[in-house]
């Protein structure tokens, strides 16, 4: 007894329309899936990109404000003068950003040398710290 599958038997009738058929496109299930994939993945895309934003920001003050301290202690060093220990603000613009750096020198170990300490602010919001550097300066500059 030979068990014929209703496809079978449909096959063996109409060779031409059952290859046609069958070979037709996807499955409402199958695009349904992959809409759910693409959407997934630009989802997550899209996330990704609001976070390089969010960042390029942050990134942006953090170098304005690292330039800002190199170029304190720079002209420290130009100005050929030995730094008396204390504090002072100085406004130390960059870009377009309008920063305030604060220099505080303190007494080292060695005589010969200052610890010069640059903390960076942003002058709008003067408890956010943009950048933080700290160097010693010798007496013979």
């Amino acid at each position: 007894m030979v068990i014929f599958r209703t496809g079978d038997l449909e096959q063996q009738r109409y060779p031409q329309t059952y290859k046609r058929y069958k070979a037709s496109g996807f499955t409402l299930l199958e695009v349904l899936v992959a809409l759910v994939i693409v959407g997934t993945a630009l989802s997550a895309s899209l996330r990704a990109v609001s976070n390089l934003t969010r960042n390029s920001g942050a990134l942006h003050a953090s170098t304005m404000g690292s330039w800002s301290a190199e170029n304190t202690l720079v002209n420290l060093r130009l100005s050929k003068v030995w730094p008396d220990v204390g504090k002072q603000s100085i406004n130390c613009p960059q870009d377009d950003m309008q920063l305030v750096c604060e220099q505080s020198v303190t007494a080292s170990n060695n005589p010969n040398f200052r610890r010069v300490e640059i903390n960076v602010y942003d002058a709008q919001d003067t408890q956010r710290r943009v950048a933080h550097l700290v160097q010693l300066v010798s007496n013979g500059l």
